[in-house]
């Protein structure tokens, strides 16, 4: 279950943030979507930033073959889609012109879970939850979240709501991973507190988990080899994180998995994370991440990933912040 609504979604859970419609071609897209399904995926998420709406028309074309009823789609509105001061935010106006958008692009009546991409200081929060409230009584929101948010303010729309009789946030979306922690203690207390689930993404750290940039690898094709995509991932290449990642892929092999199942299930072994959000190109890579549901880790193996990765061992460049 997602927070304390009935929504039940993945443990993995497909994103699509610089992968399907743009470095993933439509046919390849399909292919992924439909691989995700058979594996057992139910949870796409996307946004409506991401390509300017193409990815989220990608997404769209791929589900279409797929029966609707089974599937949890959740994109996000936040930041501008146009020059128009009022194709940006969180105001009322903006949400709702946001999601017919993103209905047209998904190709669907209805989207599963709505996100707050991040939060609005500019608009009133009150006007933010009553805006998600009629969005959900007429049908075009089941539910709705948010990335990218603080504890205080999600306390804060969760008590406006209550406060209403309206709907509550039911989701949170942050970065979560060995090499990025920052969430844990007081964030995930007060979600979990509120009622709040975690679908977290970056569990691989841009793909650094995996081992494949070690020794200062950048393989052709990969997003470390690309000059736009790897500007999010600079902060993790360093002496200190190459070490832990050593640790991690002999970890991994000791237990007779990859080291990017070993680090999903990692995020995934606290119950307050209901999903753990990939970002795979390939249809092997998207199998070998789906297998982490499954992955139990015993005592011994998180002890030696608690020592070597102690709490939040990374920063991350806001300059660079991915969305």
């Amino acid at each position: 279950m997602l927070g304390n609504s009935g929504l039940r979604v993945s443990a993995i859970g497909l994103g699509s943030w610089l992968t399907l419609g743009s470095s993933v071609d439509l046919e390849a897209s399909a292919a992924l979507v439909h691989r995700a399904f058979e594996l057992g995926i139910n949870f796409f998420d996307t946004a409506d930033v991401y390509s300017e709406g193409q990815t989220e028309t990608a997404l769209g074309i791929a589900v279409s073959a797929l029966p609707r009823s089974h599937l949890v789609l959740a994109t996000k509105a936040y930041f501008p889609m146009s020059e128009d001061p009022n194709d940006r935010g969180l105001s009322r106006k903006h949400l709702f012109d946001s999601v017919e958008g993103s209905l047209r692009r998904l190709r669907t009546d209805y989207i599963d879970l709505h996100q707050c991409h991040r939060f609005d200081p500019e608009v009133p929060l009150e006007e933010t939850v009553r805006a998600y409230e009629d969005l959900i009584r007429v049908g075009k929101v089941r539910y709705w979240g948010v990335s990218g948010w603080d504890a205080e303010q999600i306390a804060a729309a969760v008590e406006i709501a209550r406060g209403t009789g309206g709907f509550a946030p039911i989701s949170s979306q942050p970065e979560y991973s060995l090499l990025r922690r920052e969430i844990e203690g007081d964030f995930l207390d007060t979600c979990a507190a509120l009622g709040v689930g975690q679908v977290v993404w970056g569990a691989l750290a841009q793909g650094v988990l995996t081992g494949k940039y070690r020794g200062g690898a950048r393989p052709e094709g990969s997003r470390g080899a690309d000059g736009f995509r790897s500007q999010f991932m600079e902060s993790f290449f360093d002496d200190a994180v190459e070490t832990r990642v050593a640790t991690l892929a002999e970890a991994a092999a000791g237990h007779g998995v990859s080291a990017a199942q070993l680090a999903i299930a990692w995020c995934l072994r606290d119950a307050r994370v209901a999903s753990a959000i990939v970002g795979a190109t390939r249809e092997s890579q998207l199998a070998d991440n789906a297998a982490a549901a499954a992955v139990v880790l015993p005592p011994p193996v998180l002890e030696t990933l608690g020592r070597a990765f102690p709490g939040d061992v990374t920063r991350r460049d806001a300059a660079t912040e991915p969305l």
